[in-house]
């Protein structure tokens, strides 16, 4: 594949970090991405964002492009979310075009369903696939941020068959009922309004519902190979979308599409946001687990196929097999993990919990110190994560043990000073333990304090900063405490 004229070429063979560039990937407007390798073995996908070497303009953006992906990577963890391994800024003043780069060393999927869609055909496996985006999607909008950018290049198809989103440069958290992104995107997947809005200074206003119109366009490729909007371009799509937006034409679906998910995808497509808003991705989702249940998927004029392509599921999909033109569900294996890089799979780490584990130890601060290792041992030495944990004669409650006088002021923002009454919920509790270390772990290392920090940090956690530093280290009462949280430690860091 020739590369010259994307948006980062980068040779074959050449070495970031152990990284090895061994073929491209895709290529957009800013980025590129590449399959690399590492000692022979470990296989990753690398995109490279050019932030040092554009006029101020561009780079003003890229670097706001490139701190949006990075920063969702590490906040956003879910199985149907492309995982972060590492990223940094590339230091090589030899190659001018790759200097101050910043590179994202993800997971490699094996293709995007993009290059699935064919027109007339459905993707195989779509109602699973739709259903995997709208869990990622669901995930998404759950933590108060929004993808931007959704579109079937951006849904990539893992080894395992199983459905992760991916690209997240105009990926944003929203600011109440709204984020703002730069006025960018993909043309045919922009819901109506984002198109119109007036550009301020924080950028475009955005809502969740233009996720929900790009969700709907992303499904009816998926589910026809054809765009809802007909026209030769991207011009002539546009102004059939206007039409229909503003009343003058009616939406057209491929008839072949059965009632359920037509109402489904009329329903993203509602022309207004307030009428789209209606309708969530959580909601969405559950209606598409219904649909892919195999109740509803329509007779497609398939039977001139094979019998060997109507089962096929490509790229190891196998979330709906197409038999006999009907959907019919078959068993999927459960993706893979994505906190293994951070937990050990193995380990007695609750599984409802090491999600957010994973964001209370990356989410607040950037600290080496602070790893979901370390909160999770801390969690086993204070519960045994155990949630409803009641201890009235020390005032401590939950899976973090926490005080509700002191939980108080490691609630969120809008939260803090509010005295919580016990059963304390144990999300928040974990979030506000990594809070907690966040708070305290730059004062520990400020006043020098000897022996292992992250010990250190443990016992302020049951005791106080001041005990620690005045005792120069643990406290000999909280020692058993923090010889636990060590073993732990080892128990629960990734190998």
């Amino acid at each position: 594949m020739e590369t010259g004229s994307w948006a980062v070429p980068v040779p074959l063979g050449y070495e970031v970090r152990g990284w090895v560039v061994e073929r491209p990937l895709a290529t957009g407007s800013w980025g590129s991405v590449y399959a690399v390798c590492r000692d022979g073995t470990e296989r990753a996908a690398v995109k490279f964002l050019p932030t040092g070497t554009v006029s101020p303009r561009q780079l003003n953006h890229l670097a706001a492009m490139a701190g949006r992906e990075v920063r969702s990577h590490s906040e956003l963890v879910h199985p149907r979310l492309i995982g972060l391994t590492e990223t940094f800024t590339l230091d090589d003043p030899d190659s001018p075009g790759l200097d101050g780069a910043t590179v994202i060393v993800m997971e490699l999927a094996e293709r995007a369903v993009a290059e699935l869609v064919a027109p007339g055909r459905q993707v195989p496996g779509a109602a699973g696939i739709i259903t995997q985006i709208c869990e990622g999607l669901a995930h998404m909008h759950a933590e108060g941020w929004l993808h931007g950018d959704l579109k079937p290049s951006n849904v990539l198809l893992m080894a395992d068959g199983s459905v992760r989103l991916a690209d997240f440069g105009l990926t944003t958290e929203l600011d109440g009922t709204h984020a703002y992104l730069p006025r960018a995107g993909s043309l045919d997947y922009l819901a109506p309004e984002r198109r119109e809005e007036k550009l301020t200074d924080k950028g475009i206003a955005v809502r969740a519902s233009a996720d929900i119109w790009a969700l709907g366009i992303t499904a009816c490729e998926i589910l026809t190979g054809c765009l809802p909007f007909p026209g030769g371009t991207w011009r002539a799509r546009a102004a059939a979308a206007a039409d229909y937006v503003e009343g003058r034409a009616p939406l057209v679906l491929d008839p072949r599409l059965p009632d359920g998910w037509r109402d489904w995808i009329t329903d993203c497509l509602a022309p207004t946001h307030a009428a789209r808003g209606r309708h969530s991705a959580a909601s969405l989702l559950a209606r598409a687990r219904d649909l892919t249940a195999g109740r509803s998927l329509h007779r497609w004029s398939w039977r001139r196929w094979s019998r060997r392509r109507r089962i096929a599921v490509t790229a190891g999909a196998a979330v709906v097999a197409v038999t006999a033109g009907i959907g019919v569900p078959v068993a999927t294996a459960p993706p893979a993990d994505p906190t293994g890089r951070w937990l050990r799979t193995d380990s007695d780490v609750p599984r409802e919990y090491r999600q957010t584990i994973v964001q209370a130890a990356t989410r607040y601060c950037l600290n080496p110190l602070i790893t979901p290792a370390l909160v999770a041992a801390m969690l086993k030495a204070e519960s045994g994560f155990d949630p409803n944990l009641s201890d009235p004669a020390n005032t401590e409650y939950g899976i973090a043990r926490w005080t509700p006088s002191v939980l108080q002021y490691y609630l969120p923002a809008g939260q803090i000073g509010i005295v919580l009454s016990p059963p304390l919920d144990p999300q928040e509790s974990i979030r506000a333990l990594g809070r907690f270390l966040c708070k305290w772990a730059p004062d520990l290392e400020a006043r020098h304090v000897p022996g292992d920090h992250r010990l250190s940090l443990a016992a302020a956690y049951r005791s106080s900063v001041d005990s620690v530093v005045k005792a120069g280290g643990v406290p000999p009462r909280w020692r058993p405490y923090t010889t636990r949280v060590r073993t732990y430690l080892d128990d629960y860091r990734p190998r």
